[in-house]
């Protein structure tokens, strides 16, 4: 990668969303497919324990970063896993014949930028405290 970004981070971002938020994302899908009519009432739940995932997968990525560009690492490690675990559905979903609700990925996206942006905030704080990651 070039001098801009720091690959480790991001990969330690990413790894850490699809670990805490990639779950509760197929979770969710799934129970949205079997219950889409009538409800079961986990949606929220699990949309927001997989935008916590988002913000944990961010918050390492800006703390991890080694080239003073936490927020930017934030992003692209929260906003790129989303991205490409939503790719993945929305491509299942159309191999099916299924509706992809593209709005609401565009949506979701935008939220998953936000918490993304909070998490660098709080991983760049952590390192302007001295709380350095083992290496």
């Amino acid at each position: 990668m070039s001098e801009r970004w720091d690959a480790d981070a991001l990969k330690s971002g990413a790894l850490t969303s699809l670990m805490f938020a990639a779950p509760f994302v197929v979770v969710a899908a799934l129970i949205r497919d079997k219950h889409d009519k009538n409800g079961s009432g986990w949606g929220p739940l699990l949309f927001f324990a997989a935008l916590t995932g988002f913000f944990l997968g961010a918050g390492v990525a800006a703390w991890r970063q080694t080239v003073r560009a936490p927020l930017s690492h934030a992003l692209v490690a929260s906003t790129g896993t989303f991205v490409v675990v939503q790719g993945v559905f929305a491509i299942i979903r159309l191999v099916r014949g299924e509706d992809v609700r593209w709005f609401s990925i565009v949506f979701t996206l935008t939220l998953v930028s936000g918490v993304g942006l909070i998490g660098g905030l709080m991983g760049m704080n952590l390192q302007k405290r001295g709380f350095e990651p083992k290496r």
